[in-house]
């Protein structure tokens, strides 16, 4: 699974869950884990690391296996299942984003006498992913360097531009604005440092797919995606032979601030499509330019907002009336995006949706994790196992005995079967779709990966500060188990810890399958 790595202040206010941790051992002595899986901690690859992890039956309420369980591990993406749980519980399963276009003035002959608002509602899916009910995904999202989905990034804004033109509208005297006054439109998020926003446009990216030629010196195609005039990528590539390692250097001018330029130089290796996706550094304006384009293929003639002009939030809002409304986009239930954030471990969505809840329900008075923590100490939950400043993972601790707790509660909610499917499948799907692939708990075990890990240039290798696997399976005679796995500081001298201590937690959850009856 992609990792984090770094460790930067949160840009948007935010508060921790939880300000102390208590580390003296449990008084009551918890079953320890199986002698298999005592074999996966003692491996060689584990001798300066630190495992915590707990199963949990859900009816009975005992702990089946326990190590460290009070203990605080650095967590990685498992807070993603703190985010959307809160998320689902706040929001409810069936909320959905409605994204607005409003005129400022009549029509005349065809002609908008004022400006295009797009009115930014925080729905993460402003893209291509909809597909049969549901959104779709790619078990490595392009986020992380993964593939992008087949079709056109911008589907929903044309769709948006389709109902405009469909109103009879030709053309715009003003220009074309994103208010995203939502939420402080500021930083990025930790993990792969896109832009946080209200407005989400393609996951606030522009992928680039680099393929190489089929033998060494032939050229190299390069493709961006969307097509936009706020990124031209000019490429001077050639394929190279099959397993030398790719030798890029990309230089770009930002001159112009709406017209960038990306200059891509040097070898890539025979080999398949890779993506060097680009993040856009002020999401609002890429959705100014990208409506005012598909606008404008839609036989609507617009220009986005001046660059010059100010956004007068507060003066636009006062004119968002329904006989205004020229266009509106209204999302899947939140449940369906609870698939995209677990399964692909999709880092904007997770770091929007604290800032989101905020936005949405704090009444002015309270930020997202004061309200997590609301609802969080109103299940009974010991926070003192839990420490959260964003929303994706790359600053929190939780101890597996919290996290187990927090699962079991979920499991109490009418939305508990949505939540648990739409977290990774072992072996199968998601970020765990090469976890285990053969092991007996392949397609049981459903679980959110995390990682959070840094260069060590001392030893010049990774260093895996936290990998964990928090999820649920049901065994065998049909018992509900909660569990959360986490081990921490793991360094290898060959391969990649990632994979290594990934492999092992997925091992650990499996032998729990076949061993709890």
């Amino acid at each position: 699974m992609p990792r984090h790595t770094c460790r930067l202040s949160y840009a948007a206010p935010v508060a921790l869950i939880a300000l102390s941790a208590t580390l003296a051992p449990s008084l009551t002595a918890q079953p320890a884990p199986n002698a298999r899986i005592q074999a996966v901690m003692n491996r060689p690859e584990f001798a300066h690391a630190h495992w915590g992890m707990e199963f949990y039956d859900i009816a009975s309420g005992k702990v089946v296996m326990s190590h460290n369980g009070d203990r605080l591990f650095v967590p990685g993406s498992t807070t993603k299942v703190v985010t959307m749980a809160t998320a689902m519980q706040t929001l409810g399963p069936d909320h959905r984003f409605h994204t607005k276009v409003y005129r400022t003035g009549p029509i005349r002959n065809g002609i908008v006498q004022g400006d295009l608002v797009l009115v930014a509602s925080g729905d993460p899916n402003i893209s291509n992913r909809v597909r049969d009910g549901g959104y779709a995904f790619i078990d490595q999202d392009h986020s992380y360097g993964g593939q992008p989905l087949a079709a056109d990034p911008l589907t929903t804004l044309r769709q948006m531009a389709q109902q405009v033109a469909s109103k009879g509208i030709k053309g715009l005297t003003g220009q074309v604005i994103v208010d995203a006054s939502l939420f402080r439109e500021a930083g990025r998020e930790l993990g792969t440092r896109i832009a946080l926003s209200p407005m989400v446009v393609n996951d606030n990216v522009i992928d680039i797919v680099v393929v190489p030629g089929r033998r060494a010196g032939e050229p190299v195609t390069v493709t961006v995606s969307p097509k936009t005039s706020l990124l031209t990528v000019q490429a001077y590539l050639t394929t190279s032979d099959s397993g030398t390692a790719p030798a890029v250097r990309m230089v770009e001018d930002s001159t112009n601030k709406d017209r960038r330029f990306l200059v891509a130089m040097g070898t890539v290796p025979v080999g398949p499509a890779s993506n060097s996706r680009w993040a856009v550094p002020q999401p609002s304006r890429f959705g100014e330019i990208t409506f005012a384009e598909v606008l404008n293929d839609a036989g609507v003639a617009a220009i986005p907002r001046l660059a010059s002009r100010q956004v007068d939030a507060a003066a636009l809002a006062a004119r968002y009336a329904d006989s205004l409304l020229v266009a509106e986009h209204v999302s899947l239930p939140l449940s369906k995006e609870a698939v995209v954030l677990l399964k692909t471990s999709q880092n904007l969505h997770a770091s929007n949706f604290p800032l989101l809840l905020g936005a949405l329900k704090g009444n002015g008075t309270r930020n997202g994790f004061d309200i997590a923590r609301e609802w969080l100490t109103s299940e009974g939950l010991d926070l003192n196992g839990a420490v959260q400043g964003d929303g994706a993972g790359g600053d929190a601790y939780f101890s597996p005995r919290f996290m187990s707790r927090l699962l079991a509660k979920v499991w109490t909610k009418p939305w508990a079967q949505d939540f648990k499917m739409a977290m990774p499948t072992l072996g199968k799907d998601g970020t765990l779709a090469q976890i285990q692939v053969n092991s007996p708990g392949a397609g049981k075990v459903f679980a959110k990966t995390g990682t959070f890990g840094s260069f060590d240039p001392l030893n010049r290798r990774q260093l895996i500060h936290g990998k964990g696997l928090a999820g649920f399976f049901t065994t065998k005679s049909g018992r509900e188990i909660a569990f959360a796995i986490y081990v921490n500081n793991v360094s290898v001298a060959s391969g990649d810890p990632a994979v290594v201590a990934g492999q092992a937690l997925g091992e650990v959850a499996s032998i729990a399958w076949e061993s709890v009856k």
